[in-house]
This record gives C-alpha cells, structure tokens and sequence, in this order.
C-alpha cells in the first residue's frame, strides 16, 4: 500500500510539474502585459510539433532540436505576437476586453495553421525530452520558478517589471522602457509554453485541438494565485496534480463510480470552475470591446443574396446536400451568440456545450432513456430538450452578475470545458446512444426543408429581442452598465434572461445538428469549437443576424471544400486583426474601396469661389440647416432679448415686434402677463398694469406686438438672498422655456411665467412618481396629452448617519444630508473627501456599512440603482455614460420604456427640451460633442419623469459657455419643484447654482449653508 500511494504520488509529481509550468508563463506573461494568454495551449502544441518536425521528420540532433525549438522558435512566436497583435493594440488603447479577444484569434489562428500543416491526427511517435522520472520534471519545474523570482528580486529588469505591474503610465514617466519589457515577458511566456509542449507531447495526445484545450485546463493554478504568486501557483499545480493522481485509487461501487472517475482525469476542470465560479474574479472591464459591436449599415441588397444563397442547396443532390444540412444547424448556434455577445455584450465561450446537450437531450428523449420522461418523437425531443436545457443557461448567467471581463470569459470557458468532460466524454451519458431524423423528413433535402424554417423561427426569435424595449435595454447593458442600471435598466435579470435565451438557441441548433448527422458526436461540440465560433461572430459582425448566417455558411463550406484547418485559420486572422477594423471584414472593404476613391479638387480660383459662396449663405442654411445646438445658447442677451446661437433675436409666434426688460427682479402684475420671452430677473416684485415691470425700485416694461402696456413694480438689486423666495413663488408655474430662432435652432431659455413662442413650451411638472415633461398650456387654456394621474408633491431623498469603510480607510463617517423638492444641493470638497462614494451610495451603486438612506419615509437603503431609478431619483455621471451604440433618440428611449409613469412622449418631450429633436436625433451617439453628449445623457435621466435628480460634477468637460447654458437649464428644473443634488468642484458655478452647500472632507460634512456663507468661510 505505501508502495503505491508513493508511486501514486510520483505521478502526481510529475502532472503537477507540467501544469506549474503553464501557470509559471501565464502569470509572467499577465504580469508583463496584463493579457490573460488564452493562445498559451496553442503556443505550447506548435512549439511541440516543431520538436517533433525536427527531430523525427528531419533527424536533426535531440539536443540541437530543443536547443532551436525553446530559445529560437518559442521566443520568436512570442515576440511576433507582441510586435504585431498586441502592441498595436495598446498603442491604440486597447482594454483587456479587446485583447481577450485577440488571444483567442490567436488560438484559433494557431490550431488550424497546425491543422494545415501537420493534419488533424494524433501524433504518438514525439521525442522524449526529460525521462518519465517526475523528480527530474519537478527539478525543472522548481529550478524555473526560482530563476523567475531570482530575476524579479534581484536584477534591474526585475524592478522594471514591478514597475509596469504597479502602474505602466507612471513607469513610462520614469524612463522605463515599457514596450521592452511587455516584449520581454512575451517572450519568456512562450519560452514556457514550448517547454510545457516538449514536456507533456511523449504522454498526451499531440494533436492540433486535444493539447491546447489540455493545456488550458490548467489555467486554475494560475487563476488561484490571483496571477501574480508564482510559489502558490506551483504549490497549487502539485497539489492537484497528486490528489489527482491519488483519486485513481478510489473504487467506489454503484453510481458513484463513474463520477470518482471522471474526478480522477478530471481534476484540473474541477478547479477551473471553482476557481472561476467561486474565487475573486481577474480583471475589471466590463463587456466586448466597442470593436466588436461597432453599428456597421448592412450591404444593399444582402438580404435577398442570402435567402437565394441558402436556397440553392435544395437543388443539390448526394453529398453535397448532405453537407449543407450543417448551415442551418450552425447558423441558429451562432445566433445565440448574436443574442448574448452581440446584443448583450456578454463574453460566452461556452455555448458550444449548450449546443451539446440540445443535440444530447433530443437523442435520450427519442431513446426513451432520459429520467422521468417518456419515449418522444423528434420533434417533440427536441422541443422538449430545448426547454430543459434553457434554464441551464443560469450556469454561465448567475457568474455574470458579478463578473465581467476576463473573469466572465473564464467563467463561461470552465462551464463549457466541464461539460464536455464530465457529460459527453462520459460512457454512462452516451455509450450506445443514436440519433435520426423527425418522421417525413429522413431525406436531406425535406430535412433542409425543415431545418430553413427552424431557422426562419430563430431569426424571428432573434430580432424581436433585439429590436424594440428588450432590444435598447441589451444595447445599453452591452455600451455602459452602470448607465443602464441607472436608467432603469433591471442589468441583473436581463444577464440572466440573455444567457437562458441564448441557451434555448443553442440547444435547437445542436439538436438540429444531431439529427442533421443522425449520430450525437461529442467532438462536434467540443470546447474548442466554442472559441472558434465565438471568434468567427465576433469577426464577422458581433450583433448582426446576417453575420450569423454568414459566418456558418463560412465554417462550413470551408472544412468542407478545403483542407482541414482553413476555415480556424481565416477566422483566427480576422479576429488577430479585429482591434484595426472596427465594423468588421465588410467595413474595411467599404473604407478601402473608398481611400482609392479619387476624388477632385478644386483649382485655387474654384477654392476662393466655394469660400465666397458660403460667406454669402445665410447660416441657417448650411449643414443641416440648424444653428449651433444648445452649448451655445449662452449668449448675452442684448436688451433683455434671448438670441440665437447665431446671434439672432428669437421670434415669436405671433410676428410681435421688440421688446424690452430692465433690471433684476421677477415682475409680477395685477393684469395679464403678456411677455413671450424667458425672464432674466430673480428677485421678487409687484406691478399693477398689464405686462410686467421689473426693475430695482421702479421701473417700465413697453410692450409692442399684440398689446401694450406699462407697469411698474419694486425688486431687490441683489439676486441671491430672494431667488429662493422667487423660486417659491413660482415653483409650480416656471419652467423651462424652447425658443426658436430664425434659422429653426430651438434652445432652452430661462425660467418665465408664460411663453409664446412658436410651438408649446415644455415645462417639467410634478406628477405622481415625480416632474414628468409636458406641454404647456395653449392660447384657449387647454393642456394637450396631459397624463390622467393628479399632481403630487415629490419625495425627499435624505442620508441618515451613512458610514462606510474601504479596507480599514473610513470613506464616510456619520453622514448626514437631504435633498428637498424644489431645491439645489451642492457637495464640495477637496479630492479624498467623500463626495463620490457619497453620491454612490445615495444612487443605489454603493451600499453603507451602517446608516439610513430613505426616500420621504421609506428606506431604500438595500434598494439597487435600477430600482432606485424607477422610483425617481435619477442621475447623470462625471464620466459621460450614453450608449454609443445607440442613437440619440434610442439612449433617452431607453430611460422612458423603463419608467413605471404614465407619460406619454416622455422621450419627445425630453428630446425638444435639451434641444436634441433636430435631425441629428437619428445619429449615432458614438463620437459627438462632449456638449452634445451631456444633453443626451441629461435628457435620458429626465425621460425617466424623475422628481430627484443627482448630477456628478455635471460641467466637467464643458466650456464657460456650455456651463452657463446648463446652469439656467438646471435653474429651471429646480424652480419646477424638481430636487437636485449636484457634486462639483467648480465653485464658481456652485456659487451661481447651489441654495444650500455642504463642504466634505476626510468623510465629514464640517459646514452646510447657504454659498454666500459656506464658500466664503471655505476660501482661502
């Protein structure tokens, strides 16, 4: 018994000694340049075959062959991989997402350039690089670990190395070479991975898909030492590695036989799911790269040549046709990826086994073998399989609520790897198991019949979530999470239901496919075919449906027409070079056909002639025919007048002629007000005659156009002790004006008491959940689509004693603030002090360690920021977070489809206040204005109907200008009766905005009061 339980362990020794070897590369590789190496099993399985190639195939020299093989063409793969995929994309600011994906273009790249070359089969006849003796392996193995440590301790590369794990932007401001050193690791990365090839091929399978796949089993060493210990990466790989080893002792009778044994070849997929579904997820970044869901116009035309294209195949006959049955199958696989990468923006890699348990489901429901159902036809099987297997969608969906990024992608890669090793691998699962065609349709070409309108169903299935209110809030989940928790959008349901929807997906693909082959073969599902057809919908259009149908059209006919491997090949090109073509192949063709496009040029004369034809139109004419949008509208007003960004007085609707205010208070008379034009005023004052007077003691207003008349009326001179009292007086009868100017550019004015200017005013009332945008009323009183629910005072949004710590550092200490209805709150204070995670917390981002957070008298402390949201506090971020992805219209829609208010046109009416509702409305919010971009973000939180609006450090990234014209917008919402709180270090525009200033530092409000006070006390 010792004898074994040593020998056992020398075994153990000797597999955990490989597997050491791979974290070893992947954690300096990661620490080097912060790329999680999916390519590592690929680099290892080439490196291999080139061993192989030289020794058995050109006899070169055993020691000569190694020598080449680990310090030539190991090193040189890594550093042609850094020089030409990965250092691009950093130098183009790539994120880890983007590079996940470029690493996995590499490993498909690198299997079927060795399936071209050396032929799928396994070779067995590879040379022996070290004996069987695992101490000399586990000698290796510690003598390589050591030398690693030795040079990042000891040496100045070392400190380098440190330098860009801490933080490459500032180790580039010290003079270290940052590029030299990610090159560096690169290259040692591969140099390990050629070694774990050499050292693993004598007893493994060496075959272009078994290797790899093997190699990256072990990723779960690397991950378990969060990758960066090395000495906890060894320690972890020799301990599975004997366990492992020792769990082949086991004998267990019964049903738990099999499962010892699948633990005992299996041990390393074990620890990848824990250490991916349980342990602290790698890296931060949320979904794909902006690559990979670029919105890019498809083809004229390509519809139609795709529907002709797939009907072709009914004129086939023989083995041709029996081919072709694949397309449909695979298109509905790669659909599902459509629903959950393209449209949700979530990283599957293992939908491939989804797919395998449709196809596997449907065989035991037809067999009458799977528990507790009867025997099934085959339709009825796969109907049913595909219901069965959706709900296990929830495997890879409940680990993508907290996880995001490379944490997500090895979460789904572990799914998918254990499946296929503890389900379809396993003889008790589908030893004896057969699968045929649905009664009536054993012939292929009835079963293409069939297959086309399954996929017809799935493409229908497919568009409807992608369109519509389902559609929007996946995109805005896929663009910016937190902006579309913040909209409303449930984020953690609508990961769920992605992933079972692409789950059902995959699963009737797979069946079709089973019944397409008539057989349920285990290697068509296998985990590496989910990378391939991950990349393959990433490269040729992520959320395209077409794209789909392309891509397996592509796989298929390519492994079918040409020589094994080409089709991984091309794809792993196309994804390699995914990071430079933004839209995908057809774009780059597109803008390459276009850069050779001459086009001509005007000759000096015809220059000058073009310049003076535009100095002589008319400004409303050019471009779009709109004047500049709303981050002009700051102009001065002359005379009292509001202008035009063109400088251009507004008219009115009724054709009046001019008119004219002076001085600061807000006139009120005993007569009708007749003014059309936003007031300027904010103190109070009284007048007797029609119209308004408003000047500092006495003063009069002449009015010319429709009527006339004089008043005069009193007003304090200074603005900021009564605008409070203005604000009271007229919080539910101001609002924010649209005036137009001559060139049809609308744009938000002042608040004022009545308007008539061309169109209705929208001004923001208060309704049951809060202010909700409606016209105002017309000339004859009535008001227009006004919502049957009555007006209600907003809610009051208030902290109580808030505490909360970040690893023993208190970030809030004892905080305590509300945000009354009609009212603007201000946070100041130096960085560090809290302002932020205050912010968060009040938003629903962040949760306290001990406090209250209450809306009116409810406590929505352990509220989440969608419902939050939903209940009427919205907010904007500093980081601006619109959907890029989504036009301007489509980001407010997103907002509006997600309030539980009954506003009709919320998205219309929010649109026309911030002054979006031009044609650009219809542009893509994808590389517009910084300006632009904060009124598309503000006008999404307002379609919301909110009654509590929270805006963090709103004028960051906006002129004078820009801030002015925001600073009345915000004046307006607040004198509605809206609540705002706003974070913002700009104290200048604080002390312009603020009713009430609260100063933070070190996690403490020290001082609260009115800006006049606070910010004087507060100054230098």
């Amino acid at each position: 018994m010792a004898s074994l339980t040593y020998d056992l362990t020398l075994a153990g020794l000797a597999v955990g000694s490989a597997a050491a070897l791979t974290g070893i590369g992947l954690i300096v590789t990661y620490r080097a340049t912060g790329v999680l190496n999916f390519a590592h099993g690929a680099i290892a399985m080439v490196c291999a075959y080139v061993l192989r190639e030289l020794t058995v195939e050109w006899n070169w020299p055993l020691w000569l062959a190694t020598t080449v093989t680990l310090l030539l063409v190991a090193p040189a793969i890594g550093l042609l991989l850094e020089r030409a995929v990965f250092r691009p994309l950093s130098v183009l600011g790539s994120d880890p997402a983007q590079t996940l994906v470029a690493s996995i273009g590499v490993f498909v790249l690198l299997v079927g350039g060795a399936a071209l070359l050396w032929g799928p089969g396994a070779k067995a006849d590879a040379p022996v690089l070290v004996s069987s003796d695992p101490w000399a392996q586990l000698a290796v193995t510690v003598a390589l670990a050591a030398a690693v440590w030795a040079v990042t301790r000891w040496t100045r590369f070392g400190g380098e190395l440190r330098a860009v794990v801490d933080n490459r932007s500032l180790a580039v401001l010290g003079g270290i070479d940052a590029d030299r050193v990610a090159a560096a690791g690169w290259a040692f990365g591969a140099f390990t991975a050629g070694l774990t090839g050499a050292l693993l091929a004598p007893f493994v399978r060496l075959d272009p898909y078994g290797m790899p796949l093997l190699v990256m089993e072990v990723v779960a060493v690397a991950v378990a030492a969060r990758m960066r210990s090395l000495a906890i990466a060894v320690v972890v790989a020799l301990g599975l590695g004997v366990a492992q080893s020792q769990l082949t002792r086991l004998h267990p009778s019964g049903w738990a036989e099999p499962l010892v044994q699948a633990l005992g070849a299996n041990l390393f997929v074990v620890a990848l799911l824990v250490a991916a579904l349980v342990l602290p997820g790698i890296g931060a970044r949320t979904t794909l790269p902006r690559t990979a869901t670029a919105r890019v116009p498809t083809p004229p035309g390509a519809w139609i040549v795709t529907v002709v294209l797939f009907l072709i195949p009914l004129g086939f006959a023989g083995s041709d046709l029996t081919t072709s049955v694949q397309v449909p199958a695979l298109a509905v696989i790669l659909l599902s990826l459509v629903i959950v990468t393209g449209r949700g923006g979530q990283i599957s890699l293992g939908q491939a086994a989804y797919a395998g348990l449709g196809a596997l489901f449907t065989a035991l429901l037809t067999a009458g073998r799977f528990p507790g159902l009867p025997e099934l036809p085959h339709l009825p099987a796969l109907a049913v399989a595909v219901l069965l297997v959706a709900p296990l969608g929830l495997l890879t969906g409940w680990p993508a609520i907290s996880r995001h990024g490379l944490a997500l992608a090895l979460a789904t890669f572990a799914v998918g790897v254990g499946v296929s090793r503890f389900v379809f691998a396993q003889p008790y699962a589908t030893s004896g198991l057969s699968l045929d065609r649905p009664a009536g349709f054993a012939g292929d070409r009835a079963y293409y019949v069939l297959e086309l309108l399954l996929l017809a169903a799935a493409l229908l299935f497919a568009t409807t979530l992608r369109r519509g209110r389902m559609g929007r809030a996946l995109a805005a989940m896929r663009d910016h999470e937190a902006g579309a928790a913040a909209s409303g959008v449930p984020v953690r349901t609508l990961k769920l239901t992605a992933f079972v929807a692409g789950a059902a997906l995959a699963a009737l693909g797979g069946g079709m496919l089973g019944m397409g082959l008539r057989a349920f073969d285990p290697a068509a599902y296998d985990p590496v075919r989910g990378l391939l057809w991950f990349a393959a919908v990433l490269v040729l259009g992520a959320d395209s449906l077409l794209g789909a149908l392309v891509a397996a059209a592509l796989l298929v006919g390519l492994d079918a027409g040409a020589r094994g491997g080409v089709a991984a090949a091309l794809i792993g090109i196309l994804a390699v070079l995914i990071g430079r073509f933004p839209g995908g192949p057809y774009e780059a063709l597109r803008s390459a056909t276009a850069r050779l496009t001459r086009h001509p040029t005007l000759t000096p004369l015809g220059t000058r002639a073009r310049e003076a034809l535009l100095a002589a139109t008319p400004i409303g004419t050019r471009q779009l025919g709109l004047c500049p949008p709303f981050p002009k509208l700051s102009a001065p007003l002359e005379q009292g007048r509001p202008h035009s960004p063109c400088g251009t007085p507004a008219h009115s609707r009724d054709g009046g002629g001019s008119k004219s205010r002076t001085g600061d208070g807000l006139g009120t008379g005993n007569g009708p007000d007749t003014d059309d034009r936003p007031a300027t005023e904010d103190g109070p004052g009284t007048g007797d005659g029609p119209g308004a007077g408003n000047g500092p003691g006495e003063g009069e207003g002449d009015e010319r156009g429709d009527e006339t008349g004089t008043g005069t009326g009193t007003g304090d001179d200074d603005p900021r002790p009564d605008r409070k009292s203005s604000r009271s007086a007229g919080a539910r009868e101001t609002g924010g004006d649209v005036s137009v100017c001559p060139h049809g550019a609308r744009f938000a004015g002042l608040p004022s008491r009545s308007s008539k200017a061309l169109g209705p005013r929208w001004r923001v009332r208060t309704y049951r959940r809060g202010p909700a945008l409606q016209p105002d009323q017309g000339r004859d009183g009535s008001s227009p689509q006004t919502p049957a629910t009555a007006p209600q005072a907003p809610a009051t949004l208030a902290a109580h004693d808030i505490t909360l710590t970040y690893n023993g550092f208190t970030a809030l200490d004892r905080v305590s603030l509300a945000v009354p209805p009609g009212h603007i709150t201000a946070v100041v204070g130096p960085n560090g002090a809290g302002k932020s995670t205050l912010f968060h917390c009040l938003a629903g981002t962040l949760r306290p360690d001990s406090g209250r957070i209450t809306l009116d008298d409810r406590d929505i402390t352990r509220l989440p920021a969608h419902t939050r949201t939903r209940l009427g506090v919205a907010r904007t971020f500093q980081q601006l977070s619109v959907f890029p992805s989504l036009t301007i219209t489509e980001n407010v829609q997103v907002a509006a489809d997600q309030s539980r208010a009954d506003v009709p046109e919320a998205t219309t009416h929010a649109l026309r206040l911030l002054s979006l509702d031009g044609p650009t409305r219809h542009h893509p919010a994808a590389d517009l204005p910084t300006g632009t971009l904060r009124r598309v973000e503000l006008a999404r939180a307002l379609a919301g109907t909110p009654h509590t609006l929270l805006l963090d450090e709103p004028a960051a990234g906006l002129d004078t200008a820009e801030a002015a014209a925001l600073t009345r917008l915000l004046r307006a919402l607040a004198a509605d009766g809206m609540a705002l709180l706003v974070v913002e270090h700009d104290l200048d525009l604080v002390a312009d905005l603020a009713d009430t200033v609260h100063v933070m530092t070190a996690g403490r409000i020290i001082t609260s009061g009115p800006p006049t006070e606070v910010l004087h006390r507060a100054a230098p």
